[in-house]
């Protein structure tokens, strides 16, 4: 199966999304007055969440492409994608802030992982270019 090569403007936007998300999620993180363990969570929330979203792109693409994916690990990316979001909505619904700043960080949180998957397509189709 070929894939069209992204355009220039979409891997530009993809990166700029990722960027934007991780980079406003962070400088919440930053400028916030919780504690250092609880902003620890947040980040480490967040970097889950980017691992799980590339992962389970990475494992729909290639069950689309025929590629043998177990239903095991499958499942697992679905899992853990679940799970950081959960994990962001009880750290947000448990923490001391405005509902403002709790919906600048889902806001932030979503940019990120809309931003890995993009680039992670992306890399994906300029790969193939290459190897054909």
């Amino acid at each position: 199966m070929r894939t069209q090569k992204p355009s220039t403007a979409f891997v530009g936007a993809s990166w700029v999304a990722l960027g934007i998300g991780m980079i406003g999620f962070m400088s919440g993180l930053w400028g916030s007055r919780m504690l250092f363990n609880e902003k620890s969570y947040f980040f480490t929330v967040l970097m889950f969440g980017i691992f799980a979203v590339v992962s389970l792109q990475k494992s729909v693409r290639d069950q689309l492409e025929g590629v043998k994916v177990s239903d095991l690990y499958y499942g697992i990316c679905w899992f853990v994608t679940i799970l950081a979001i959960t994990l962001l909505v009880v750290g947000l619904w448990n923490a001391e802030m405005m509902n403002s700043e709790k919906g600048f960080f889902v806001f932030s949180f979503i940019l990120a992982l809309f931003g890995a998957i993009a680039v992670q397509k992306n890399t994906r189709d300029s790969m193939e270019d290459l190897e054909v």
